[in-house]
């Protein structure tokens, strides 16, 4: 783990007593941003200086600044790291009056509350040694990369978040796994990537310190120099909104393409379209509270709204992010869109026929926007242990992929971590990303044990309401008005019936056909006097992953169970016989 992240997260040492732990990262996340932009500024401090002092207008002294120094953003505050602990005195309004000295688009500060805590920090006697403690560290690009600081990043909140007694879920996605997903993600656009001076844009609702976004930067540039990936995203937890946007102020980009805010009830990108969309929502959080604004916006948007086709439960908010990334593509005319987004299982299965999730599947599949789902090896997040699956959408699938979805599973390709950390003690090597890799790529020729690729009707199923006569006291069926028998909902049961049942491939075309069919070989053989009520048929979708990949392991041998529990026994006998001495 980071070795600057450690570096810094001891610095917190100093807060011990006026401080609580969890109260550590509100002091050490900020200034380590502050420093870091410091670092940034300092060889240009001279020149902006002499700018705003010929410049009033911040509009025409950005111009300048940009120009001169080729930065986005700027600092006018006569103070930095270099001078502020020269006037003790008057350290903390000096620090105060440098951080409101920022360019406008610097906001990340006021999200820390942070100068509350400067105020604070002085009032228990520490703020000249956390000040000491950050000038001594040089967090200059040429000294900590991009890639460094993000880990470092990484680690505070991580550590953070352990004080605290809470998950980093939220915050933090393991770097493998964004590898991997990344690999996935640009894979099909290889290619077209290799154009020169191309320029792409990505997004991810829920930025939160921009690991997504900066390692997918990170991948487009060393496989193609002179590509430029516009970054946006948006992200409603304070800090983390503060790190990313930080962060990408530091490289150079527009920081205004990151904005604060829930992105299921206030889209900051609101009729945009991407080139590729990437995102790790939070799994199982409740969205009860944002319920009104959703079915609201979706009432009024009508079929072509990002949460058109259906609403999941609002104990699980992580499939609007998958309809939101759906809608966020850009459309095949203009070249298409394609979508990486990490979950949990429940997307694949959870609710039944005409239900939320199930409509929101039925919309993605006969759409043909599914293009492959990869199982990920368990313990390979931090705050925990169940499995999660990547999926990949494309709105303009390759000629080969069309009307077919691709399940890989990559539950067995891990390598052992030296040292856990928290709930991870797997994390995908290179090797092992490389296998996935391989799967993907050769599609329908891949290894028949870990890839299967399966028309989009297959996941599709009819629910059917099977009813029974309802019998009199002499066993005699009871009849309405119409002399047709009365149901017993005592005996009600339903039927999942495959679109694909008996070999069929007319999906939900042969729908009366394949039903009966299935009814009259696996219902009324063994119920007779059984009918269907047709007025209650309800279309369903599912992905049942494991099942696809079953593999039957046989029971053991009786005579060997037999064995085990006689070696047992004597064991239990001997042990009693010691206590019995």
């Amino acid at each position: 783990m980071s070795t600057l992240g450690s570096f810094i997260w001891s610095i917190a040492d100093q807060l011990r007593g006026p401080y609580r732990p969890n109260q550590y990262g509100n002091v050490i996340l900020p200034f380590t941003i502050l420093r870091r932009l410091d670092c940034i500024l300092e060889p240009d401090r001279k020149t902006v200086r002499d700018l705003a002092a010929a410049y009033e207008n911040p509009n025409r002294l950005r111009v300048e600044v940009k120009k001169k120094t080729g930065r986005p953003f700027y600092n006018t505050s006569k103070y930095s790291f270099a001078n502020l602990l020269k006037d003790a005195d008057g350290l903390e309004d000096n620090l105060v009056d440098y951080i409101d000295r920022f360019s406008a688009d610097v906001d990340v500060f006021e999200y820390f509350d942070f100068k509350k805590e400067i105020i604070a920090l002085e009032k228990a006697g520490l703020l000249r040694e956390i000040v000491k403690s950050f000038a001594a560290v040089d967090l200059h690009p040429d000294v900590v990369s991009n890639a460094d600081m993000g880990d470092a990043f990484e680690y505070i909140i991580r550590k953070f978040n352990e004080a605290a007694n809470e998950t980093s879920g939220d915050h933090y996605t393991p770097r493998d796994a964004i590898r991997l997903l990344v690999d996935l993600l640009f894979a099909e656009k290889d290619a077209v990537l290799d154009e020169e001076n191309i320029v792409r844009t990505l997004y991810d609702p829920t930025a939160g310190t921009g690991g997504m976004l900066a390692l997918a930067e990170e991948h487009l540039l060393a496989h193609n120099p002179g590509a430029r990936l516009s970054l946006y995203g948006q992200e409603y937890n304070p800090q983390s909104y503060a790190i990313c946007k930080s962060d990408l102020l530091a490289k150079g980009h527009d920081a205004s393409n990151i904005t604060f805010g829930n992105t299921l009830t206030d889209d900051a990108f609101k009729g945009r379209q991407f080139d590729f969309c990437m995102s790790n929502p939070p799994y199982g959080v409740d969205w009860k509270q944002y319920a009104k604004a959703v079915t609201k916006e979706r009432d009024q948007a009508g079929p072509y709204g990002r949460f058109a086709p259906g609403l999941p439960p609002t104990s699980d908010g992580q499939m609007l992010f998958l309809l939101h990334l759906a809608h966020k593509m850009r459309a095949p005319e203009d070249g298409g869109g394609r979508v990486g987004i990490v979950m949990n299982g429940s997307p694949l299965f959870n609710g039944g026929a005409e239900s939320g999730p199930s409509n929101i599947r039925k919309g993605l599949l006969e759409n043909d926007l599914v293009e492959a789902i990869v199982a990920l090896p368990t313990n390979m997040f931090f705050n925990t242990p169940i499995p999660t699956y990547i999926w990949i959408l494309d709105n303009t699938k390759h000629p080969d992929r069309k009307g077919l979805v691709q399940l890989i599973d990559g539950t067995s390709f891990w390598t052992k971590m030296r040292k856990n950390l928290g709930n991870k003690n797997r994390e995908l090597s290179d090797t092992d990303r490389a296998k996935v890799l391989r799967l993907y790529a050769d599609f329908a020729d891949a290894d028949p044990e870990f890839s299967k690729v399966l028309r989009n009707d297959e996941f599709g199923y009819w629910t059917i309401t099977v009813e029974r006569s309802l019998l009199d006291e002499d066993g005699k069926p009871v009849v309405d008005r119409k002399r047709k028998p009365k149901p017993d909902s005592k005996k009600r049961d339903t039927e999942n019936v495959p679109f694909t049942y008996g070999g069929s491939t007319a999906g939900p075309v042969g729908k009366i056909e394949v039903i009966q069919a299935y009814f009259d070989a696996e219902v009324k053989p063994h119920v007779p006097d059984a009918w269907i009520d047709w007025a209650k048929v309800k279309t369903g979708y599912e992905i049942p992953f494991t099942r696809h990949f079953y593999k039957y392991v046989p029971p053991r041998p009786l005579t060997e169970i037999d064995d085990d529990l006689e070696k047992q026994v004597a064991k239990i006998l001997d042990l009693l016989r010691e206590v019995e001495k």
